[in-house]
């Protein structure tokens, strides 16, 4: 069964003008079945982004203030992305709620799906019109690629430093890089990933093996060349 908004005040016992952003969106709103499953990690990335927020900005520039909030928003939707799309934890009735309610970024989420924007960090990088020269973030660009100055230059908008799909670690962030652990899945849900990137390694290293046999039958039958025809007698 759907849960109202008084399942979500009642559990919280939360008044609309103690809310966070997230629920305030939702709060008058049905909420279909499997919720309880992302609330508290919900409220977590919520928390961790009041924190960034109300921190200390004393010797940062102007848009380095910016960074933390950017980089917990990437992490909250990745949260609902991989919830849904890799876990399977949220139902799709539940993920396109959270889309259509703004509690998740549905244009962000919609470029990880794309090929070479797997990991970008933020709608602002591919953003031409936030730049001076009305180019993408520096962001975009594979380190091997920039010059020695720019190896760890964090975009200015984003504070992110590569989210190029060919660098490990993408998105790396002026901080450091992306850490699964920052996704706050449980020990279980991580396991069964884990898994499942073996079994793939595992799949991939049997092919490769098949196929190098396969190349070195074809070597030593170029060395021995074609049957020989037998001569009549």
């Amino acid at each position: 069964a759907a849960l109202g908004s008084t399942y979500l005040q009642r559990r919280r016992g939360l008044h609309p003008a103690d809310m966070s952003g997230w629920r305030l969106k939702i709060h008058r709103k049905r909420v279909p079945k499997g919720f309880d499953k992302i609330e508290d990690k919900l409220d977590a990335f919520d928390e961790k982004m009041k924190e960034a927020v109300e921190a200390s900005h004393e010797g940062l520039r102007k848009n380095e203030t910016t960074w933390p909030v950017t980089k917990f928003h990437w992490l909250r939707n990745r949260f609902i992305y991989e919830a849904y799309y890799k876990k399977k934890i949220i139902s799709r009735e539940l993920y396109d709620f959270l889309i259509r309610n703004k509690v998740a970024d549905g244009a962000l989420i919609a470029k990880w799906k794309k090929k070479g924007y797997e990991y970008l960090c933020s709608m602002l990088a591919i953003d031409k019109s936030a730049s001076n020269f009305g180019t993408t973030s520096i962001c975009r660009v594979p380190l091997n690629k920039r010059s020695q100055e720019q190896q760890v230059l964090p975009a200015v908008n984003t504070g992110c430093v590569s989210c190029a799909s060919c660098d490990k670690g993408a998105p790396i962030w002026w901080d450091g890089p992306f850490k699964r652990t920052d996704l706050m899945f449980s020990d279980e849900e991580e396991e069964e990933d884990d898994d499942e990137d073996e079994e793939k390694e595992g799949a991939d290293k049997k092919g490769e093996t098949n196929e190098a046999e396969n190349e070195e039958d074809n070597v030593e039958e170029k060395k021995e060349g074609p049957p020989k025809k037998k001569q009549k007698t």
